[in-house]
């Protein structure tokens, strides 16, 4: 039975930030966050938005009254997580008008949940055929104003629905996967912003890559020849370019070149987003889809997601017949081309502006979030949500 990607969609708030901007404000040198990270933009999370309604956003994008019916299980990967009982996956049960003989959980493991999720609605899928499985990627990058990893923030929510007889990509049981305990990036509890130790982070990342792509071959006895593309976890786009470059160090010169073009097609909308965290992986997917013009069904693609603390893991995905009619080619764009761009000072305006811990009942402003899902405030530390 093939299971797997039957429909993917994305969000990302109506605001940005111009990245040649911010490394002015910042004095440091363009080209450091232009070529040497690979980032041109950076999405900028408004107050009246967060992972909940970012996820309603991209997940009402494709779901069908059909579909609803369907669904059994919402899994939602996150770690940007809205409150420590209750899952993101519950909101959605009433704001998309689930039925409630339906699974709500949240998962966590840094950015590398949104896989597991996918495993798990594959499992579950193949005891119960009839099923289908939502599965949400959905995450707020924040490291502080003027930090280290401030050029590196971003955010937005990945929606995926997960069935039998996929339309888009068959998930294949060829996983490779690794963990441990490992103290590259971290988020205590009660903390706004990510704590990380960047350097020593990517290096784990790409040790990570190093360990689960040479098991995956040595189970597989596929060499990087019989991937079509490769895609990869893009905390920030040039550290998945540092991982295909392991991949294709010893590869036929054309293979090494078909590769590192569809990676321009896999980074084109996280180049312009900034880190999704959970969701940044699938974001390539669905910039690769919608911007490669030579992908064809029966296609390998190859898929390394990593998460910090740390798990790393590799797998393929075939592409489905008739994939391409269920994707609109550089749709996306088009709403990334419509954000309204902000300066540094409104920048720093909307970050510091964003409801805290501490407060018991604040109301937002939501008149200028054109969103159809928004996060309208607290009311005795009870989130409300909006929908227009």
């Amino acid at each position: 039975m093939n299971i797997g990607i039957d429909k993917i969609s994305f969000f990302t708030p109506h605001l940005y930030l111009d990245m040649a901007e911010l490394a002015e404000a910042r004095d440091v040198d363009p080209n450091k966050y232009l070529i040497g990270i690979g980032q041109s933009k950076m999405a900028v999370i408004p107050p009246t938005q967060d992972v909940v309604s970012m996820a309603a956003n991209a997940a009402d994008k494709i779901l069908t009254p059909e579909d609803k019916e369907q669904i059994d299980m919402i899994l939602f990967a996150t770690e940007s997580g809205i409150d420590n009982s209750k899952s993101g996956a519950v909101y959605l049960q009433r704001l998309l008008g689930f039925k409630h003989q339906v699974r709500v959980v949240e998962l966590k493991q840094a950015c590398y949940a949104a896989t597991a999720a996918i495993h798990f609605a594959h499992g579950h899928i193949a005891m119960n055929p009839d099923s289908k499985v939502l599965v949400i990627g959905a995450d707020n990058a924040r490291y502080g104003l003027a930090t280290k990893g401030e050029p590196t923030q971003g955010g937005g929510a990945v929606a995926m629905l997960i069935s039998r007889n996929p339309r888009i990509l068959a998930v294949q049981d060829d996983a490779t996967y690794w963990a441990d305990d490992v103290m590259d990036f971290w988020r205590p509890l009660g903390f706004d912003e990510a704590l990380v130790d960047g350097k020593y982070s990517t290096n784990v990342y790409l040790e990570f890559f190093k360990h689960v792509f040479k098991e995956y071959q040595d189970n597989t006895g596929f060499d990087i020849s019989k991937f079509d593309a490769m895609l990869f976890h893009l905390p920030y786009t040039k550290e998945g370019f540092k991982a295909l470059k392991i991949a294709i160090e010893d590869a036929d010169p054309t293979v090494a070149a078909r590769l590192t073009h569809e990676f321009e097609n896999v980074r084109r909308y996280s180049n312009q987003i900034g880190n999704l965290y959970t969701g940044s992986l699938y974001l390539g997917l669905l910039s690769l889809l919608e911007n490669s013009t030579d992908l064809k069904a029966g296609m390998r693609l190859g898929l390394y997601s990593y998460g910090s603390g740390a798990q790393g893991e590799f797998y393929s995905g075939l592409l489905r017949p008739g994939f391409d009619q269920n994707i609109e080619h550089e749709a996306f764009q088009k709403v990334l081309d419509a954000r309204k761009q902000l300066n540094v000072a409104e920048y720093e305006d909307v970050y510091n502006s964003r409801i805290k811990i501490s407060d018991k009942t604040r109301k937002l402003d939501i008149s200028t979030d054109p969103a159809k899902f928004v996060f309208a405030g607290v009311e005795d530390y009870q989130r409300q949500y909006v929908v227009k």
